[in-house]
């Protein structure tokens, strides 16, 4: 199953994939089966599917995309888990998955804008694929880790250089505000092979590939992940585990490439599809004042 967030008349839509284009309704329309946070957590993704099915065609051309996911309890990101990204950053591969935290405000959908802030213009790009959590489970075994995934989505982790690197803990430079771009689909995971292993990923700014690598290059595959992760918490439904960004991030070419206003930046998964943002200038309110003065 593909599902498709929207927003359209000021209401959330939801649509589904059919051989016939994708069907699907709008809140307070009959069949109308709820959000994707509120199927995973209520594990109602093929009644669902059976209820958009039946509903009208969407154009996706004529609505605005939303976030598949925005109410997520955990967004766990992973560092370094692609060997040829952990050299290009000078960083030894780790022995245990390194993670941190995103949060759920900072986070845009396809189309919306990421935002270079005015703090800085070491804006990075990095193309991720997302596991998303649909059954919950503590200290999983790996062997039954992916009957814990109910599928996939797209992530630009847009990451600001400068302040990440700051300290040890990435935590603020990789949570400005409008920095961090996901779907525009959901994918289910039987659509796809176990774990999402083979799919080719491929980042474009502007129409150029720089990054361009195979999800089975990660370190930590999905299965340890969701295995190594549940060790000490329990995944919920909705809980987001971003997987890791390839080589070829701005900030270790020479010269560096950075994201700057008018740039496209698109994030392209194999059978999952392709996650596209402008990128724009945030506005320094403070310089504005200065200049009013």
């Amino acid at each position: 199953m593909r599902f498709f967030s929207f927003t359209a008349e000021g209401r959330r839509g939801l649509a589904l994939a059919t051989p016939g284009g994708y069907r699907g309704c709008l809140e307070g329309e009959a069949g109308w089966p709820g959000d994707l946070d509120t199927l995973l957590r209520e594990d109602r993704l093929a009644e669902a599917a059976t209820a958009l099915a039946a509903c009208g065609p969407v154009d996706q051309g004529d609505v605005t995309p939303a976030l598949p996911f925005n109410r997520a309890d955990k967004v766990l990101c992973v560092g370094l888990n692609y060997a040829d990204h952990a050299a290009e950053s000078k960083m030894e591969t780790p022995p245990f998955p390194t993670v941190f935290a995103r949060f759920n405000s900072n986070l845009i959908a396809h189309g919306a804008n990421l935002v270079r802030p005015a703090a800085s213009e070491m804006f990075d790009y990095e193309g991720e694929l997302v596991a998303v959590i649909g059954k919950p489970g503590r200290a999983i075994p790996k062997e039954r880790a992916l009957d814990h995934v109910a599928g996939y989505t797209i992530f630009n982790d847009g990451s600001i250089r400068d302040f990440q690197l700051r300290t040890n803990q990435w935590t603020v430079g990789k949570n400005f505000d409008g920095t961090g771009a996901m779907g525009p689909v959901f994918v289910t995971a039987d659509e796809l092979p176990p774990g999402a292993a083979g799919l080719r990923l491929t980042t474009r700014v502007n129409g150029q590939v720089l990054q361009d690598a195979s999800t089975s290059l990660l370190i930590f595959s999905v299965a340890d992940l969701v295995s190594m992760l549940s060790i000490g918490m329990e995944l919920r439904p909705g809980d987001l585990i971003v997987t890791g960004t390839p080589s070829g991030v701005g900030m270790a070419r020479d010269p560096k490439v950075f994201l700057r206003p008018g740039d496209t930046c698109e994030v392209e998964i194999e059978r999952i599809g392709i996650l596209s943002n402008p990128v724009v200038a945030e506005e320094d309110e403070s310089r504005k004042a200065l200049s009013a003065a």
